[in-house]
């Protein structure tokens, strides 16, 4: 008898690429997260997790959360605020804002956020006490206001240094607004401001937001370096609660265990609402392709 001939790997990749080719695409996706996770499982059960103790302290971590989103709101908006003067400055031929922003631009991004942490909630007094000091007719509420709690100083840094970044997606936003429109605005006779705010702005949002929307959702785990200023246990984010429990125990692999899976979920809601919010932006501009009429044999377009 003489045996079949055997099949060319090549066309064995051409049958398993076409036979993949019918599958739909997010069903293929679906079945990789799904391997992933089988993993994690398998790894989460080697491990011996002390379940029992992640079940008494999850309530105590979480009850952080509303301190990490305080931080992160806070620290969003100022950051949003100073972008915007922070762009309009780098736009401007004022060689003094031009100048400030610069500098503000070139420092906050040039050294690390943890450092700017402590800058503020401990250099901060240092120079108020030196300045009481040299001009004691100042009295000490100079001194007394530039004491900050952890919370507040965390706050602040973060907004700074965000808002450092953000300055750059914001000028880029700006400027990818077409000419014609401010040219419209000033033929109006509208201000350098209401052209901003009326014309300007609202289009430059539809490329800001999604930039946006990464730097809040990643401010939101920056959080986390507010433990080291040392932040108690009545005001303290996630993970400083995870810290504390888990030295406590003993069981810090636990703890960051749980306290990782919270960001994660925090992570994967707000990057849904960010998704959603960028849909509702983007309608009237994003155009549907397979809505337009193509013609026999012309292929999609890239």
């Amino acid at each position: 008898m003489t045996q079949p001939a055997a099949v060319p790997s090549n066309d064995r990749w051409e049958r398993l690429s076409l036979a993949s080719a019918r599958v739909p695409f997010r069903l293929k996706v679906g079945v990789v997260w799904g391997v992933i996770f089988l993993g994690l499982a398998v790894l989460f059960v080697l491990a011996q997790y002390d379940l029992q103790w992640m079940r008494d302290n999850i309530e105590f971590i979480i009850g952080g959360l509303r301190f990490t989103l305080v931080l992160a709101l806070g620290g969003i908006v100022l950051a949003i605020v100073l972008a915007t003067v922070g762009a309009l400055a780098r736009l401007s031929r004022n060689p003094i804002a031009y100048g400030a922003a610069g500098f503000y631009v070139s420092f906050f991004r040039g050294t690390p956020l943890i450092v700017q942490m402590f800058l503020v909630y401990l250099a901060l007094p240092q120079i108020g006490s030196n300045i009481v000091d040299r001009f004691p007719g100042l009295g000490t509420n100079v001194e007394q206001r530039l004491i900050l709690e952890p919370v507040t100083a965390g706050m602040i840094a973060l907004g700074l240094n965000y808002g450092a970044y953000m300055t750059e997606i914001f000028r880029a936003g700006i400027q990818s607004v077409a000419h014609g429109q401010g040219e419209a605005a000033d033929a109006l006779g509208m201000t350098y401001l209401t052209k901003m705010r009326r014309v300007v702005l609202p289009q430059a949002m539809r490329v800001i937001i999604p930039p946006t929307g990464n730097e809040f959702i990643a401010m939101m785990k920056d959080t986390a370096l507010v433990s080291f200023l040392g932040v108690t246990a009545a005001s303290a984010e996630m993970f400083r609660r995870s810290q504390l429990v888990g030295k406590a125990d003993f069981k810090n692999l636990e703890a960051f265990v749980l306290v990782a899976a919270m960001y994660w979920a925090l992570t994967a809601a707000f990057t849904v609402l960010q998704n959603r919010l960028e849909a509702r932006m983007s309608t009237g501009y994003v155009r549907d392709i397979g809505a337009v009429p193509r013609s026999r044999g012309q292929g999609h377009v890239a």
